[in-house]
């Protein structure tokens, strides 16, 4: 059974920093993309960032120059460091992650539980 961990939410102050972490544990035969998305009360869930397998990376808007995604292939993990938090970061913040399990023969997507960033002012 495959699973992603998220890590690293919790309160900043505007301006600070935060970094999350998910970690893919389970039967893994490959990943390709990981990302990160934020839902925020009585909003959509939108994507904040994604890499690819290869190392390819695309950001949100509101956010491209402030976080940065990385991932650690060798450890199933991928990262998001947050600096000059704002205010409207503050959300429930998801990890996503194409895995291919062993034995299931195709690509699945699959979600971590959500860690809560809120930013105060």
């Amino acid at each position: 059974q495959v699973r992603l961990v998220e890590s690293g939410g919790g309160l900043a102050q505007a301006g600070g920093s935060l970094r999350l972490s998910c970690a893919a544990s389970g039967s893994i035969f490959s990943i390709g993309f990981m990302g990160w998305y934020r839902q925020a009360p009585g909003k959509q869930r939108d994507m904040v960032a994604g890499v690819t397998g290869g190392g390819s990376t695309n950001y949100a808007d509101s956010v491209k120059g402030r976080f940065t995604i990385s991932r650690d292939n060798a450890k199933n993990t991928v990262y998001l460091q947050m600096n000059s938090l704002k205010p409207e970061d503050t959300a429930v913040y998801y990890c996503n992650a194409v895995i291919t399990p062993y034995g299931l023969g195709r690509a699945a997507n699959y979600w971590g539980q959500g860690t809560q960033v809120t930013v105060s002012s």
